[in-house]
């Protein structure tokens, strides 16, 4: 069954956020009441691969990869996240650290497709001589 888009206007859907709220839980009443934290503002990766479902389905597989590597991104420590930021940065690592950041993405956060993504920049940076 294909989802409609925006995901909230879908019957089927259940958007909820990174720590499980729904949508509907965060009101400006709960924000006021100090009932929410950052952690509801954030979006949860089963959202992000409802939506690089519905984008590659429309015909648009490269936002869909983007959307999938996303969901294995919004499941890393932010330290982490801005750790690969940095790493992908012309210069910062060497082909082999590059690499190796792409076998512990892969082994340790389960970030396949992120893994596959810096194994190509590593690729590219090295054949550019820019790693």
């Amino acid at each position: 069954m294909m989802m409609r888009y925006p995901l909230r206007d879908d019957p089927h859907s259940q958007v909820r956020t990174r720590t499980g709220r729904t949508l509907d839980e965060i009101t400006l009443e709960a924000v006021r009441n100090g009932e929410v934290t950052l952690g509801d503002l954030s979006i949860h990766p089963d959202t992000l691969r409802a939506q690089a479902e519905i984008a590659t389905q429309a015909g648009f597989p490269h936002l869909g990869a983007n959307l999938r590597r996303a969901a294995e991104l919004a499941q890393m420590p932010n330290e982490k996240v801005l750790e690969v930021y940095e790493a992908l940065r012309p210069r910062r690592l060497r082909y082999e650290g590059l690499l190796a950041l792409a076998d512990e993405l892969e082994h340790e956060y389960g970030a396949v497709e992120n893994a596959l993504l810096i194994r190509e920049a590593a690729e590219a940076y090295r054949a550019s001589r820019l790693a």
